[in-house]
């Protein structure tokens, strides 16, 4: 049985996960670098040891580190939250090799989904839908050229092992193709230490909805419906909401993607908690894209919409436990959004805004939950993740989750930083947003209509 836990990571989620452990008297070891000693997580966990310098690379992505200190504090399991090493394969290895159970799926999954032209071919054998593209990394320029062109512009190139929008370009002919092929490998190779890029068919101004998947050991996989991320910036997400405004409208395409995002699971030999992520086109036709195997940032709204505790979940089902509840038990009562918070300034450019945080007030009330690690006093480093926190808002319709979360950016104070508060707050009152048609371009086309208003 897990007795303490170490948390390989920082800020809101690692402090997340404290208190879950906490509930279920779990012992918990936080890792911190030098930068993040104030951090509350460090502060609230049962022991902290600090792993190294300021900067990523020197702490919470040195996996010896983490190990040397899981064995020091006689941990037995590691959970990675997400970023940093939640994906890396190598790592998951690596606990296992030490007997330090890692709390996410076994390494082999990891692998498997994180190369993206792997996962593809998993999923379609699966029966899963897949965007039309190349079959697997294309080496040289020429061969690229002539899978976009068979395919049909635009395109977009993809790194194999990429994340976050890094290695991603769009083309949209021959010329503009010859540049971004190339733009996109330096990317992938800087970001992910491999250059390999593949090809797909570029779905212009899609929905991106994803399923929450939850897989114990014991043989059974289920999902806990979907997330519309499609308000995104540079395919970084901004909001996250369940259900999808555009699926409460096609409740049979909404069966019909659960079902394939199980299948992509179960053909992944999945466990854990995962996300199948997907677009979907204004006709209705869906299309598998890559796997998350981690607990998601916007996790909180899957469970304030089905009142079932993700991370919880994750240590159960790490912890060997089958899974108390089939596909028929989940129940979709409520409407959720979620609004990431973020350390930066829209105006110039959303540039981050490190610093000390002067006075910090989060909102409360009906329907209002805060996941943050941010207060009064706190200094927001400038190594990491600009992300100091999320604002969740939920009740019985969008209409009312909408209302509340409106409310809640109102009284949300955060001075000293620029933060992404003030965005938020117009796009809950953005007309094309409440009627819940905005799609993966929304947000340009948002800041063409309001920057001159928004920023002035």
């Amino acid at each position: 049985m897990i007795q303490k836990v170490l948390i390989a990571n920082r800020g809101e989620i690692a402090l997340r996960i404290v208190r879950a452990c906490r509930e279920m008297g779990i012992k918990t070891l936080a890792v911190y670098s030098e930068a993040d000693v104030q951090s509350l997580h460090v502060q609230l966990a049962d022991e902290a040891i600090c792993i190294g310098g300021n900067k990523s690379a020197d702490s919470y992505l040195r996996a010896d580190r983490i190990i040397s200190a899981a064995e020091i504090a006689d941990v037995d399991a590691i959970h990675p939250g997400y970023g940093f090493l939640s994906e890396n394969a190598k790592f998951a290895e690596q606990c296992e090799s030490c007997n330090i159970k890692f709390i996410g799926p076994k390494s082999k999954s990891i692998k498997m989904m994180g190369d993206k032209s792997v996962a593809k071919d998993t999923v379609r054998k699966a029966g899963v839908p897949t965007v039309p593209g190349s079959d697997g990394p294309v080496e040289t320029e020429a061969e690229a050229v002539k899978v976009a062109r068979k395919i049909g512009y635009p395109v977009i190139i993809k790194a194999v092992a990429g994340g976050g929008g890094r290695g991603m370009r769009i083309a949209h002919n021959d010329v503009s193709f010859a540049k971004e092929y190339h733009v996109a490998r330096g990317e992938a190779e800087k970001a992910f230490s491999n250059g390999a890029v593949y090809i797909e068919k570029y779905i212009e101004k899609p929905r991106h909805i994803e399923f929450q998947i939850l897989a114990d050991s014991h043989g059974k996989t289920v999902h806990l419906g979907e997330r519309d991320c499609s308000v995104q910036r540079r395919h970084q997400k901004l909001i996250e909401e369940s259900p999808s405004p555009f699926l409460l409208q096609h409740s049979d395409l909404r069966k019909k993607m659960g079902k394939a995002a199980i299948r992509a699971a179960e053909a992944a030999e999945y466990e854990n908690a995962g996300t199948i992520e997907f677009l979907v086109d204004a006709k209705g036709n869906y299309y598998f894209i890559e796997m998350n195997t981690r607990i998601q940032v916007e996790h909180p709204v899957t469970e304030e919409v089905t009142g079932i505790d993700l991370i919880k979940q994750q240590l159960r089902i790490a912890n060997g436990e089958k899974l108390d509840f089939d596909q028929g038990d989940i129940k979709f009562e409520k409407h959720a959004i979620e609004c990431r918070i973020n350390a930066e300034d829209p105006a110039r450019n959303f540039a981050p805004s490190p610093g000390t945080i002067g006075l910090y007030y989060a909102p409360g009330g009906l329907g209002v939950r805060v996941d943050s690690h941010a207060y009064s006093g706190y200094t927001i480093p400038p190594y990491y993740d600009s992300m100091i926190g999320k604002l969740i808002c939920f009740g019985p319709t969008r209409k009312v989750a909408l209302e509340r979360a409106y409310r809640a950016l109102s009284e949300y104070l955060v001075r000293g930083i620029k933060t992404t508060i003030p965005l938020h707050r117009a796009i809950m009152a953005d007309p094309l947003f409440i009627e819940g048609k905005a799609t993966t371009a929304y947000m340009e086309d948002f800041l063409g209509r309001t920057a001159a208003d928004l920023f002035s």
